[in-house]
């Protein structure tokens, strides 16, 4: 086993046959979230070479860190998640111990052969409690910010606060007669979403229909898929996948016809979303509105998110040189 102790920090490399203690911590830590379970990154581990790493103190397990090891030598926290970085306990780790932490780690992977650490911290509203230690020990190591995705998320303890178009176009889809429901099977919103990114942006989806079914199936109270669709018809104008934290939903996908952009059902769907099914939630994130690590800014997405009533979070994203 690959360790390191320093300090009496122990810096270990993830085995399966750690899996339950891995997951048990992410569920009782203050900003892990269902993407670090090991159901969830392990589906993908053709593309990525897993080389996570879990943190001991005096025999007890304080932190874990997902990622991946590129054949360049980069470690990548990680390269198949929108975030990583360090998941902490919610007590009895702060900054100092991240620090020692980090720093032990940083050493460990030099000697394993790391050449460079691309780290992607979890984003701050996806935290319980304020979780940011690793922002400070980044600074401390020397870190350089390599990007930084924008995102709108609304903040649903104050309920649904949609500006005047949008108020607008809700009214104005009251008049049609449309359903919308709850989706176990990924299929047809699939189909919706690849017909969407090809025709607006000659894109694909990051998941094919079977790894979101996959997912989707593993992850049930996580992943859920939701549609509008017109009276009798079968197949959705609108749709959604969130991704859904237990403090975040996320709109991990969405997609609309030419039609339902015209009729403007996205709004119905997101103020239901809001309003009821994730109203319990902390936040609504809208995903980022960004491209090549924040460099390019759409704004006419950006500001279609702003006008349901939320405010900038970054994703941010640091390289370390070892």
């Amino acid at each position: 086993m690959d360790t390191m102790m320093d300090a009496s920090w122990e810096i270990r490399r993830y085995t399966p046959d750690k899996s339950h203690d891995w997951n048990r911590f992410v569920d009782a830590s203050r900003n892990g979230t269902f993407l670090f379970k090991r159901g969830y990154m392990d589906y993908h581990a053709d593309r990525f070479r897993d080389c996570s790493w879990m943190a001991y103190r005096n025999g007890k397990l304080r932190a874990v860190i997902p990622a991946n090891l590129t054949d360049a030598g980069v470690l990548q926290s990680h390269g198949g998640l929108t975030y990583g970085g360090w998941v902490m306990p919610k007590g009895h780790l702060d900054g100092s111990d991240l620090l020692e932490i980090f720093t032990e780690a940083l050493e460990t992977w030099r000697r394993h052969g790391v050449k460079e650490v691309d780290y992607k911290a979890v984003p701050a509203i996806y935290s319980a409690v304020p979780a940011e230690e690793d922002r400070y020990a980044l600074f401390r190591l020397g870190a350089v910010m390599t990007g930084c995705g924008l995102s709108i998320a609304v903040n649903l303890d104050n309920g649904v606060q949609f500006n005047e178009m949008q108020r607008r176009h809700l009214r104005s889809a009251a008049s049609y007669d449309w359903t919308i429901s709850e989706e176990e099977n990924a299929g047809q919103f699939m189909k919706l979403l690849e017909s969407c990114l090809a025709e607006r942006h000659n894109a694909t989806p990051v998941h094919t229909a079977d790894e979101l079914q996959l997912l989707r199936d593993r992850f049930p109270r996580n992943i859920r898929i939701f549609v509008l669709r017109m009276k009798d018809e079968e197949a959705p104008d609108a749709g959604v996948c969130v991704y859904d934290t237990g403090t975040v939903a996320h709109a991990q996908y969405i997609a609309t016809t030419p039609r339902g952009r015209e009729l403007n059902l996205l709004t119905p769907l997101f103020h239901k979303l809001m309003s009821d099914t994730f109203a319990t939630r902390r936040w609504f994130d809208f995903g980022i509105s960004t491209e090549d690590n924040g460099r390019i800014l759409n704004e006419g997405l950006l500001r279609q998110k702003f006008s349901y009533g939320g405010g900038g979070v970054i994703y941010p994203r640091y390289r370390i040189e070892i």
